[in-house]
């Protein structure tokens, strides 16, 4: 038996979500097909987490229209999803002639773009404010409305408020063909589950090619690209108080400093090309090419304050700009693909402009019930003393600390699995449980004990990240109690 959408969209990254979210602005019924088992588990999961002002894109292209009007419109959005935001600003710094005459450029661009408030600023000025930087910086091209945020917990929230207005998420769908017959695409999964939708979009990321095809429609290609990058431990004073870029380059925007919104340091990405667009392993030669371009601008990076590596994979598209389009051939489908940086500035422009043209073509009426308010959940390290203590009067779990490196609360937990968390991975993507010093070296095992007698599975059935990543391989010994 088939499942019938007004629309179904294929990913369930932070474009697919933005996407879904717009669209519960209107009386359709919606779906996400995600053949993971969360969301944010593709690029959404591993990047930089930066909000670009928007002079890097090329003007009159599709980056450079959705990057500006992304970034105008970030803050409010993450104001109504209620996901940390921080407006820090960034600069490009030049080392010689040659730089500060690319910077020239991006200024003029960037104007050109409709960015605001750039300007050059001189190498006092550079040092005055950000002190620890490199001697040799010469210039820097100030951009005050670049900003940070957390593009996992985005991609949540976008999720859960998409859901609290009425959307559906299929999680385990991967899609192994579509057909279409006169009124519907009928999208069939691995698992022979069938999904029939009025209008398909394709948000698959980098398999976005993959699936235009499976449609018969455009033929693009997409290149995993990968990057590197360093996460540090929270330091008592940050080393830098903007995001510090270097003079992009054909392979991107080169490799940066900056604050994450938890308050650690985040430096990366490299940029190369894989052959596997699963490919997110780390190298050692990437990571000293990261490592060695970060301490050019700043001299004081040290290796003894990195507490973990990982890597994230973009999806470059061979048309060099973002595909959002209805396909000419195939009436209904729409490519949301190659949405690389600045993917995750646009993705609020985008899944505003999608959700206008499909209601367009539906002729949809206005969902009047619409909520743009979603509340994130109370964290024991956000709150002060007299506000826990409060807490744990409501709630005892409260006051039980499983995360220590984190302060992270069994309530946390337990409310993230309330609210989809069915992993490892989604428990530390909605809690941060498991992201500090230690990197879950303390509270793996009573993250997994909360998870298996909330969902109420064996322990042996608990994944990191879904399908086959299974932590525990059998039971070697258990008490009279059942624990293992």
């Amino acid at each position: 038996m088939s499942r019938i959408y007004d629309v179904a969209v294929i990913g369930a990254g932070v474009i697919g979500m933005s996407i879904l979210r717009e669209l519960t602005r209107y009386r359709l019924k919606i779906c996400s097909l995600e053949k993971m088992e969360d969301v944010a588990e593709g690029a959404s999961k591993a990047n930089s987490g930066i909000v670009h002002a928007g002079y890097d894109p090329i003007e009159g292209t599709k980056k450079a229209r959705f990057n500006v009007e992304g970034n105008n419109i970030f803050a409010d959005v993450c104001n109504e999803l209620d996901v940390e935001y921080k407006m820090i600003g960034s600069l490009v710094v030049a080392f010689d002639d040659y730089e500060i005459n690319v910077l020239e450029e991006l200024l003029q661009r960037g104007r050109r773009n409709g960015v605001k408030g750039l300007e050059i600023k001189s190498q006092e000025w550079v040092l005055a404010n950000e002190p620890n930087l490199s001697r040799n910086i010469k210039a820097a091209l100030f951009a005050p409305y670049s900003g940070i945020t957390n593009p996992y917990k985005l991609t949540v929230a976008l999720f859960e408020n998409a859901i609290q207005n009425g959307a559906e998420v299929i999680f385990g769908f991967e899609v192994c063909r579509i057909e279409k017959d006169d009124d519907f695409f009928i999208v069939r999964s691995a698992d022979d589950r069938v999904v029939r939708a009025r209008i398909l979009i394709n948000c698959a990321g980098v398999y976005a090619d993959e699936i235009s095809r499976m449609a018969g429609a455009r033929n693009f290609k997409i290149y995993p690209r990968r990057g590197q990058y360093y996460i540090l431990d929270k330091p008592k004073k940050l080393p830098v108080n903007r995001v510090i870029f270097q003079v992009p380059t054909e392979k991107g925007k080169g490799i940066l400093v900056t604050p994450t919104v938890d308050g650690n340091v985040l430096v990366g990405p490299n940029s190369e090309y894989v052959d596997s667009k699963d490919d997110t392993s780390t190298t050692q030669e990437g990571l000293d090419e990261v490592f060695e371009k970060a301490r050019k601008v700043l001299p004081s990076l040290s290796k003894r304050d990195v507490i973990t590596i990982f890597s994230g994979i973009r999806a470059t598209p061979d048309t060099h700009d973002f595909i959002i389009e209805e396909d000419e051939d195939v009436k209904n489908f729409i490519n949301v693909a190659g949405i690389e940086s600045p993917g995750l500035t646009s993705s609020m422009a985008i899944g505003k402009y999608v959700a206008e043209l499909v209601s367009d073509k539906l002729n949809a009426k206005r969902n009047l019930d619409f909520n743009p308010y979603r509340e994130d959940i109370k964290r024991f390290s956000k709150l002060s003393n007299k506000e826990r203590e409060e807490m744990i009067k409501l709630n005892p779990r409260f006051g039980n600390i499983v995360c220590r490196c984190e302060l992270v609360s069994e309530y946390e937990i337990i409310e993230a699995i309330k609210r989809g968390a069915t992993t490892v991975d989604g428990i530390k993507r909605r809690t941060r449980a498991g992201m500090g010093r230690c990197q879950g070296g303390f509270c793996l095992p009573r993250v997994m004990d909360i998870l298996s007698r909330e969902l109420k599975i064996d322990k042996t059935q608990i994944t990191k990240f879904g399908k086959n990543s299974y932590i525990l391989t059998e039971k070697r010994w258990e008490d009279k109690n059942g624990k293992i």
